[in-house]
């Protein structure tokens, strides 16, 4: 099969291209360098993420291992039920898995936002009932470079007409952000519950045995997805489903409530949550080093490169008739119609179109690999000025985190404090 095709085919692996492919980093860069980048910087935040967790050590290490089963677990979940929640497809990179599906730098993308955003998040020493809604937000500030220029450079496209991803900030889903922002709380709050239930130990940083840990660290990767969906509840649905609301608003509904609750917590922190006098919290770390990066390489992005230039060739939306429809049943019960193929004709992601092509024309129905074409900036100025707020912004808050909060958490294992509490007597 040939996978440089420009007009097109429908994909029929054998079981081993199906399980992992393998690109040309030449052939990548040749069609999008910037995807090359991105791809590369996830596997250096993995690097950077697992380093600190090791170099901490205690339950670091399981929060990096949960973070990472977390993420396998959601982008798996994603494709077994395209009926639900297929709805994006990936452009191809130099390692690819799952019938060329997902590449394998967005594994380490969830330790990197995930673990970074926890970890940053634990020296702030906020309450269990406010830590998982700062996570979130952290979360979701990490996301918001990645999500608006990633898109934009065609590192993946979105469902056309998907009711639940349908309204766009910079054509990223306001539920993409909705999703970060949930599906890490629901992991911190599933984290802390499995720990004290596993481990019986209240304190979050003491750390039992290997096999406690471990089995904690898998039933949170399995079960955050189910009650981040569960999240939406509350919410999302009633408005969104029930009285039309655009997703925006949605969106900034969880904001201010997550926002609340964390002010109101950090209103009241301990002394342990700022500097100490004499201690110092060093000049930099990993998760410092990494989030400069994270922000600079998107940053540069908008700067510097030209989306015209992008080119996917990959899988995508299968192509079809466009009266087609399918519905998608949702957790209250109400089912939203969208087109069961792409309509070539008429579609609206303004982030690409087929004039790379020969003569622009579009691929024919019934494909799944084609080729899509990168759009110009319309204003280049606006999305720099976007991602140099964003870049400000979390300035800003890792800084108070990381240099005016207190230190790291210390893991404690639980025979050393029981070593300690013996001495006390």
């Amino acid at each position: 099969m040939c996978m440089d095709t420009q007009y097109g085919i429908m994909y029929s692996p054998n079981l081993w291209d199906w399980f992992i492919a393998f690109n040309h980093p030449k052939d990548v860069w040749r069609r999008q360098p910037t995807y090359l980048i991105s791809e590369y910087t996830y596997y250096l935040g993995g690097l950077l993420t697992l380093i600190h967790a090791l170099r901490m050590g205690g339950r670091y290490k399981y929060l990096w291992l949960a973070s990472l089963l977390h993420g396998l677990f959601v982008e798996n979940i994603c494709f077994w039920f395209p009926e639900y929640i297929d709805n994006y497809w990936h452009s191809q990179t130099t390692v690819v898995l799952l019938g060329r599906r997902l590449p394998l730098h967005i594994i380490f993308l969830y330790p990197t936002f995930i673990y970074t955003a926890s970890a940053s998040v634990a020296r702030l020493r906020l309450p269990k009932w406010a830590e998982p809604f700062a996570v979130g937000l952290t979360v979701v500030l990490i996301d918001i470079p990645y999500d608006t220029t990633a898109v934009r450079f065609l590192h993946w496209a979105w469902h056309d007409t998907d009711a639940n991803i349908y309204d766009r900030h910079y054509w990223v889903p306001w539920n993409s952000y909705y999703f970060h922002a949930t599906f890490a709380a629901a992991f911190t709050i599933l984290l802390n519950f499995y720990r004290k239930l596993v481990t019986k130990e209240e304190d979050r940083n003491v750390t039992a045995s290997c096999g406690k840990e471990v089995l904690c660290s898998f039933l949170v990767g399995v079960t955050a997805m189910p009650l981040g969906v569960l999240m939406f509840v509350p919410v999302y649905h009633p408005l969104h489903d029930l009285f039309g609301i655009h997703n925006e608003n949605c969106f900034f509904i969880i904001l201010v409530i997550f926002l609340t609750i964390v002010w109101r917590a950090d209103r009241h922190a301990g002394q342990a949550s700022r500097p100490q006098k004499g201690v110092s919290n060093g000049w930099i770390n990993e998760l410092v080093l990494l989030l400069l990066v994270h922000y600079s390489v998107y940053l540069g992005c908008v700067s510097l490169a030209d989306p015209g230039k992008e080119v996917s060739v990959g899988m995508h939306e299968v192509t079809g008739p466009c009266h087609e429809k399918v519905f998608i049943p949702t957790i209250l019960g109400i089912d939203l119609p969208r087109r069961k193929y792409f309509c070539t004709s008429d579609y609206d992601e303004g982030y690409f179109d087929f004039h790379c092509l020969p003569g622009g024309r579009a691929p024919a129905d019934g494909l799944e690999w084609y080729t899509i074409c990168g759009v110009p900036f319309a204003n280049r100025m606006e999305y720099i000025a976007m991602e140099a707020l964003i870049f400000f912004l979390a300035l800003n808050v890792f800084f108070q985190m990381h240099y005016a909060s207190g230190t790291f958490p210390q893991a404690v294992k639980k025979v050393q404090q029981a070593r300690e509490k013996k001495k006390q007597r």
